[in-house]
């Protein structure tokens, strides 16, 4: 209890403090209850991103200016997601948009098909406005005009009339692309991986041809509301019917097609079908809190992975009993035996090149960002050759150590051309794809029961697949994270160019 002493007349008296001993103290920081969760300060929430440090609307925008911001920044969010940007780069986009204009108590909330904004104004009032976004395609050119649109926002002085008549050009701006070029690009892509993995030169042809095949049937099925699992299964049917075909006249001595080749063939058919920019995506949408968008993202790598898995096992089945037919010797152990990193390193990274430069193009890339795209992707070819001759050091390894220096070097050359991360870092990963390790695979699996299979067992397959899958997800997680520790050292890229800017 406190005691109370008296003191002379005329005072108050006051009560007695009793004072603890210095062990029986305890640290009020010891008992303090953790802060209460609030909503990140939509500023705060771009720290990491190229729209940092926003120049801010100082006056409070009236209502009727706020419902006509807030439709700015969703129009752009809905242009983003049609170009086929991820969920963190679409957020980050609708917040600077809305904090250059003032807007400063905003939610957004991002689906695989939707963007749904709301806001609340300076009187009190909600204004809550919703995008569906049903069909996407990749333009990262107009992804690229996006991203300066937005610089150009949070450097300079907000005009909401002229910035909605910019978003408007950047909508009907034409595709610098002609369609039989982006199609074209499709077939040197499939045909640079061939190269890249070791096939020779008609090999790789025949490869690249396989992949126009493939890429021209997806899309004509895609016109006709085939979904997409459907299209990979036939996609992969094809590639690898198309290459037997080929070993099939190498045989008999009319074509130089060997037995190696026919499994380069396949995996350069398949590896357009691969779902390698969607696994980048749901990671990153995970890592970067949305998991409901992620897991969706994911079930449909899934599903995309499965159909290419039906449609190749289904044709190897197929073509392994016309071979014993027609008693060829396409049931090599050679093709077991191969590895991506067989191949010497300087025809990989050449190839690497190829595949960079027409990956760009298929992905309507910019023609200023088609060369350093190639470059990367030699680059990160070539770090993940070197890697893996490290004893002791596999092909998951190499793929994710170059991931990360691909994501890390992508972002910081990116930002230095004006262009999102993602623009320069998804064609360049193509290279790293394993379309060769979900072929072999599959050949394990389909031929482990053949008199002739050796050692192969359907256990031995599935390890493959698993082990492709992990490849996969190596890429995946190895660009997001090399991005991100790319994040401290672009600032003062950033500053630079804002000044500029202005």
């Amino acid at each position: 209890m406190t005691g109370v002493t008296e003191g002379p007349p005329g005072q108050s008296s006051l009560p007695e403090r009793r004072v603890l001993p210095r062990r029986a103290r305890v640290p009020r920081a010891l008992w303090r209850g953790e802060e209460v969760t609030e909503t990140l300060p939509i500023v705060d929430s771009l720290r990491l991103t190229p729209y940092r440090n926003p120049r801010v609307l100082a006056a409070a925008a009236e209502e009727r200016e706020a419902r006509a911001s807030l439709d700015l920044a969703l129009r752009v969010g809905e242009l983003m997601l049609r170009c086929g940007a991820g969920a963190p780069q679409v957020e980050s986009s609708v917040i600077a948009v809305a904090a250059a204009a003032g807007l400063d108590n905003l939610e957004v909330d991002i689906t695989l098909q939707s963007l749904l904004v709301q806001c609340t104004t300076s009187s009190g009032g909600q204004i809550t406005m919703l995008r569906v976004v049903r069909s996407a395609t990749r333009d990262f050119a107009r992804l690229v005009a996006v991203h300066e649109f937005v610089e150009n926002l949070v450097a300079g002085s907000y005009d909401r009339e002229a910035a909605a008549a910019r978003l408007r050009e950047i909508r009907r701006m034409p595709r610098f692309w002609p369609r039989w070029v982006v199609h074209g690009s499709m077939g040197v892509l499939a045909a640079a991986v061939a190269l890249m993995l070791g096939a020779s030169l008609f090999a790789s042809v025949v490869a690249g041809a396989s992949a126009l095949l493939v890429d021209t049937t997806a899309r004509r099925l895609g016109h006709r509301g085939l979904p997409e699992f459907y299209q990979c299964a036939i996609g992969g049917f094809i590639a690898t019917a198309i290459a037997w075909g080929a070993f099939s006249l190498g045989a008999a001595d009319l074509f130089p097609v060997s037995s190696a080749d026919f499994a380069y063939v396949v995996a350069g058919g398949i590896v357009v079908l691969l779902p390698g920019r969607t696994v980048a995506s749901a990671f990153e949408d995970v890592v970067s809190g949305y998991s409901v968008t992620g897991a969706g993202r994911m079930f449909g790598v899934l599903l995309t992975t499965a159909g290419i898995i039906l449609g190749v096992a289904a044709a190897l089945s197929f073509t392994l009993k016309l071979t014993t037919m027609l008693d060829l010797p396409i049931a090599s152990p050679g093709i077991l035996d191969l590895r991506a990193t067989d191949a010497p390193v300087l025809l990989g990274v050449l190839g690497a090149v190829v595949v960079g430069l027409s990956g760009a193009v298929s992905l309507r890339s910019r023609s200023e960002l088609v060369v350093p795209t190639g470059l990367l992707s030699g680059a990160a070819v070539g770090l993940s050759l070197v890697v893996s001759l490290v004893p002791g050091l596999g092909a998951l390894t190499a793929a994710g150590l170059a991931s990360i220096g691909l994501g890390f070097a992508g972002r910081l050359v990116a930002l230095r051309m004006g262009a999102p991360a993602m623009v320069l870092v998804v064609p360049a990963s193509y290279g790293l794809l394993p379309g060769l390790a979900i072929f072999r695979g599959l050949y394990e699996m389909v031929t482990h029961s053949s008199a002739d299979s050796g050692s192969l067992s359907m256990q031995g397959g599935l390890t493959t697949l698993l082990g492709a899958f992990a490849v996969l997800l190596a890429i995946a997680t190895g660009t997001v994270l090399g991005e991100f520790l790319g994040a401290p050292f672009d600032h003062r890229m950033v500053q630079k160019r804002r000044a500029r800017r202005r």
